[in-house]
């Protein structure tokens, strides 16, 4: 018998995440676009318990967004600066200042943020012109990924929902916003964890894994060429501290 679903977080209503989350206000709009596989796949995706955060954000899914009339009228406003987190050369790095408050004048900041693996973030940028003309936007992280149950393709990978606490980070040091609760994201992030460990631990559980996690920093990343391939995409250098880094959604 299947268990009973709460349909905002998407998780069995007897681990409902939803009465230990406050939507938290802020004065940029968070467009989350996610992939069809996260939505059917992916029972721990971040890009939906970061949008139940955030009072001013919103999920669409898909794979090509130019004829998606929401995402279009967001990018066509006026009224808006839409920009999208995605590294690479000639994005502005709000860790470094490279966007301030004239530059948006009396326009909201909206971001827009791909939920999905790297290769499918890739395609649905090819399969969207629209985002691709975008200005883009990236930070440099202020902590490695904590993610534990999965590992990341590459270095400064985050997942979506760190990837959004570091975006806010860096757009309050920028005076762009306010992040009045920064330990709301994380200690979600951290409780999620530590249930789907709690149950890679539980002998009667079944669907789980039964070898332990090793820690992050002490995982070999891949060296194929799947990876280099990633790697190619995003023009990272060899020096990890020269890397571009702020994309969410490589393991979501």
């Amino acid at each position: 018998m299947s268990r009973e679903t709460c349909y905002r977080c998407f998780w069995p209503k007897s681990l409902c995440w939803c009465p230990s989350i406050t939507a938290m206000p802020s004065r940029t709009r968070f467009v989350f676009l996610m992939h069809p596989k996260e939505f059917k796949h992916e029972k721990a995706a971040t890009g939906r318990l970061t949008h139940l955060c955030l009072a001013q954000s919103e999920i669409h899914m898909g794979v090509g967004f130019d004829i998606h009339e929401s995402v279009q009228a967001l990018i066509n406003d006026p009224r808006n600066f839409p920009m999208l987190v995605y590294p690479s050369a000639g994005a502005r790095n709000l860790s470094k200042g490279d966007l301030q408050a004239a530059d948006l004048g009396e326009r909201q900041l909206v971001v827009f943020l791909l939920d999905a693996t790297w290769s499918l973030a890739k395609k649905m940028l090819r399969l969207s012109p629209s985002l691709q003309r975008l200005p883009r936007l990236m930070f440099t992280p202020s902590a490695p990924s904590r993610y534990i149950i999965k590992q990341q393709p590459v270095e400064g990978c985050l997942s979506t929902l760190e990837a959004t606490h570091e975006l806010l980070l860096a757009l309050q040091r920028s005076g762009l916003d306010d992040y009045p609760m920064p330990e709301q994201l994380l200690g979600l992030f951290a409780r999620m964890q530590d249930y789907q460990l709690t149950c890679a631990r539980d002998p009667s559980r079944e669907g789980y894994r039964r070898k332990a996690y090793s820690a992050p920093a002490d995982r070999i990343r891949p060296q194929d060429s799947t990876g280099a391939r990633r790697t190619r995409l995003f023009n990272l250098s060899d020096s990890p501290q020269n890397r571009p880094t702020g994309l969410g959604g490589s393991c979501t």
